[in-house]
């Protein structure tokens, strides 16, 4: 079962690993037209109501394999207004092909005919809400006509999520969908069949470019909207909280906190004038910090904890207690993550440690990425938390479902790599469920490390990632 949103995801995923949009397109057209046929002989009259974004070109292609029935086809509006390119590519073949192609400026009197089977194929997935014009006239008219309807993908004005019909939506008596089955159809007084068009596993099992449409900004968004990570970090080390910090910024956090020994904090703050700093007394984390830490994070949307800490006693002491009392969002990184196993906790984590430290807290590894992939899915189950362990695959799993990253390279052996890591996936776990922050956060990181490789060679330094990151994280339509 696939929700709504993970449709467009696996679709772009798939146009990454070489199956183009307009491929899948005819293989979904093709599965609409073996529906017909199912449905009525050859020779019926068939009606196909075709919108202008990608559910009407599935639509468009079906009606190019229904040549042995009497197919007219309604587009709704003019051809020029279709909204895809490959859309608008196929209603072309039809029209040069002189199929019986009609373009309907006026909803209001759209005739269908008489026909045996209408293909509603208007909105797909993506569209949620009351049907406004022309699509309200369309559906109208099909629900009149008294033929079998037939829905793309989905009834239009029917929610994939949940079922939920809105005003004007589309009675269908039947319904192919593609790929897998939809949260909502299984309420439905409809046939539903499952059609596979071609979309590889790999869409599923690999992070790529899809996932970044994880991620969206309203437009009347003001400070604050996309989040406030607190990283808590440093005493032995000063860098590695910075880093952090600055990643989480570069990610997309509207405001980063560091939270750090006050020894260290006017380095801390010297790194970058956008930070803001609140040191704790002494040189390293203790317990009598937690308070005042816990107090500080409830304000955050998210956590970066452990960059930089250490590992002494009285530090890991400090890390149970926060965790035994903090129940929003952390990334849990470097010696942090050795005691997450010990604690009871009802914050949600997402843990990032390398292979060495994921043994370190009790999970295993192993050389192959599938082999290690069950293996993280299982201790994944076990913890109740979401991991992402690092290594040249990426493998983050929620104990349920299980991702695999593959960009990156082996310039990001170099120190700090795995700070803008946790950065980076503390801002994105303020807008993103945990398990989608660390795949994106995976993807990104890598990406931004194959795009500096690519532009001055081996040698990278973190500091190159940090700068990188908004490009890592930039979506192929926005380019």
């Amino acid at each position: 079962m696939i929700p709504a949103r993970e449709v467009a995801v696996l679709d772009a995923n798939a146009e990454a690993l070489g199956v183009p949009r307009k491929q899948l397109m005819e293989s979904s057209g093709n599965a609409v037209a073996r529906a017909v046929r199912d449905l009525a002989d050859p020779g019926a009259g068939v009606a196909v109501v075709a919108g202008r974004g990608n559910n009407g070109g599935d639509g468009l292609v079906a009606a190019r394999f229904l040549a042995d029935y009497d197919v007219t086809v309604h587009l709704l509006g003019r051809a020029e207004t279709v909204s895809t390119r490959i859309a608008s590519e196929n209603w072309a073949a039809l029209v040069e092909s002189e199929t019986d192609a009609r373009e309907v400026t006026d909803s209001t009197a759209l005739d269908l005919g008489d026909p045996e089977l209408v293909v509603d194929a208007m909105l797909g997935t993506g569209i949620a809400g009351d049907l406004r014009e022309p699509e309200r006239s369309a559906a109208r008219a099909t629900n009149e006509s008294g033929a079998t309807v037939l829905s793309v993908d989905v009834p239009s004005g029917v929610d994939a999520d949940t079922g939920e019909a809105y005003a004007g939506a589309v009675d269908a008596d039947h319904v192919v969908t593609f790929h897998d089955t939809k949260p909502g159809l299984d309420d439905l007084d409809a046939t539903v069949r499952v059609e596979p068009i071609g979309i590889p596993e790999a869409a599923e099992t690999f992070v790529g470019p899809g996932d970044l449409l994880r991620l969206d900004r309203d437009p009347q968004s003001h400070k604050g909207d996309h989040g406030e990570v607190l990283v808590v970090g440093g005493g032995p080390y000063t860098g590695a909280p910075t880093l952090a910090a600055r990643a989480a910024l570069r990610a997309g956090a509207d405001l980063v906190r560091v939270a750090c020994p006050e020894g260290i904090a006017r380095e801390v703050q010297g790194f970058s004038e956008d930070l803001i700093v609140r040191a704790f007394a002494g040189d390293h984390l203790v317990p009598g910090h937690v308070q005042r830490i816990a107090a500080l994070a409830a304000e955050h949307d998210a956590v970066v904890f452990g960059p930089g800490l250490g590992d002494h006693e009285e530090t890991l002491e400090a890390v149970r207690s926060f965790l035994d009392v903090y129940e929003g969002t952390a990334v849990v990184d470097a010696d942090a993550l050795q005691v997450v196993p010990e604690v009871e906790t009802g914050a949600t984590l997402v843990c990032t440690p390398h292979q060495g430290e994921l043994v370190k807290m009790g999970g295993e590894t192993d050389e192959d990425w599938r082999e290690r992939a069950d293996l993280v899915e299982r201790f994944a189950a076990e913890t109740g938390h979401v991991l992402l362990v690092k290594g040249a695959y990426d493998v983050i799993s929620d104990g349920e479902r299980t991702r695999v990253n593959r960009t990156g390279n082996p310039g990001m052996t170099v120190g700090g790599t795995g700070d803008v890591l946790a950065g980076v996936t503390g801002a994105l776990a303020c807008v993103l469920p945990p398990e989608h922050a660390a795949a994106v956060g995976a993807f990104a990181n890598g990406r931004a490390g194959d795009r500096v490789l690519e532009e001055q060679g081996y040698g990278l330094l973190a500091t190159d990632l940090i700068e990188t990151v908004p490009y890592a994280l930039r979506r192929a339509e926005d380019e």
